[in-house]
């Protein structure tokens, strides 16, 4: 679990003071790793050393002493796991809370709400009109979260794991356009709060797609799709989904016990567990048809500023703005590299302020980077295509994968040029080089 105001704190005292980590390793006789740890919240210096601080920062050593002493917040993490009819949805939640209780963690599960209201007698066909209904248990879904981040807030424990079994953004694959925007309207809300509160998000892949032998309604009375249908269903929600910034599709392509291992594998590498590292391939692509993405239902644009800020020679850190339409997140991610294709990462979500003044860091021998970014899921695979200002002839693909050997599938209309994941000069870090 990290602390960052202390952390946070340390951090801005030293950048007033023009010292570089190792610098002031040097100056209170510990190595640069240590004033790293300390930074990034992930330790804490001995009372011996804070008094060293304090006397090279001219400050009270008390304020130290009482940001070294202040309670740590639970480090929480919210996801989603959705996924189309008898898509193993119920046996998942088991295995979650069987894996990363052995982890640490405190696992708090959100039911699902849907099946709570239709099974309580209030159903799409008992309600006034489907959008009636689908606000109905958008309140419901967003109470019940508030519910849990409250008790979370309250528990004395460092790890703690809010597991949604759906989230807000299902409900879209059930409205029309006209309908959707009603819903955001009434309810004074947008697409990217709702999509965007979660960590990530995780799909199983209805068992009517690839399994459809096991596909069932006898296990779930709110469940009364035909195998097209719950096909069809499927490909709706992870369209929902997609522009998520952490979307994973969890397939039929391997036997149930595998595919629940396979869940279990990809929560475990979002949370960072053991290590968090992540393998990305990236791809030289000809600029894309951006009319025909932006058409397509499973293709979402997002708008991004990057910016990159004054950091250690062996780590990159940046700050990102995230959304559409005037509607953003914010975060800070840490890099550090490992191999071509492996990086250690750390990313947090920042509030609006916090990201404000941090901008105020920024390594001004950077440019801002500003690109559309279409996220596309094809083949239960989640690409991300960065459009830049700068080009007109060429674009970037990428994709995440938990197995660097897995095998990509592009569109029949992205143009792959070649591969550049080990080729420096088309990292944004590069891009954004003056």
């Amino acid at each position: 679990m990290n602390d960052y105001s202390f952390g946070n704190y340390l951090y801005e005292l030293r950048k007033q003071a023009g010292l570089s980590q190792t610098a002031l390793a040097e100056k209170l006789g510990v190595t640069n790793k240590a004033v790293s740890k300390w930074e990034v919240g992930k330790a804490k210096p001995a009372t011996e050393t804070l008094r060293r601080l304090a006397a090279l920062f001219r400050i009270d050593v008390g304020e130290l002493l009482r940001l070294r002493e202040e309670k740590q917040q639970a480090d929480v993490r919210k996801i989603v796991i959705t996924g189309g009819p008898c898509a193993g949805k119920s046996t998942a939640m088991s295995w979650v809370q069987n894996a990363f209780t052995q982890m640490g963690y405190s696992v708090l599960f959100v039911p699902e709400t849907a099946t709570e209201l239709i099974t309580g007698g209030v159903a799409p066909w008992t309600c006034g009109s489907n959008v009636a209904y689908q606000e109905c248990q958008l309140r419901l879904q967003l109470e019940k979260e508030k519910v849990f981040e409250q008790a979370a807030a309250s528990m004395n424990t460092e790890k703690i794991l809010i597991v949604c079994d759906r989230g807000a953004l299902d409900n879209k694959a059930y409205m029309d356009e006209f309908e959707f925007a009603q819903a955001l309207r009434d309810l004074d809300t947008n697409e990217v709060d709702l999509r965007d509160g979660y960590d990530a998000v995780f799909h199983l892949v209805t068992a009517a797609k690839g399994a459809a032998a096991f596909y069932t309604t006898a296990n779930n009375s709110a469940r009364t799709e035909t195998v097209e249908q719950a096909a069809a269903l499927d490909d709706k929600l992870i369209a929902a989904w997609t522009g998520h910034p952490h979307l994973r599709v969890i397939d039929n392509s391997t036997a149930f016990e595998e595919k629940m291992k396979r869940l279990i594998a990809e929560i475990a590498s979002f949370l960072g567990e053991p290590e968090p590292l992540e393998i990305e391939r990236k791809f030289l692509i000809e600029y894309p048809d951006v009319r025909w993405l932006e058409t397509q239902p499973n293709c979402r644009k997002i708008e991004i500023i990057q910016t990159y800020l004054q950091s250690e020679k062996d780590e990159e850190v940046r700050v990102r703005q995230r959304g559409f339409g005037g509607h953003y997140i914010y975060f800070q991610t840490t890099k550090r590299r490992i191999d071509d294709l492996k990086r250690v990462e750390i990313e947090r979500r920042l509030s609006e302020s916090e990201y404000l003044r941090l901008l105020m860091n920024a390594d001004t021998t950077k440019r801002q980077i500003r690109k559309d970014r279409y996220c596309l899921t094809f083949e239960n695979q989640y690409f991300e295509i960065d459009v830049y200002p700068f080009w007109s002839d060429k674009a970037i693909a990428e994709i995440e994968l938990s197995d660097e050997t897995a095998n990509i599938v592009f569109l029949k209309e992205i143009k792959v040029i070649r591969e550049v994941t080990d080729d420096p000069s088309y990292k944004n870090a590069s891009l954004a080089t003056i």
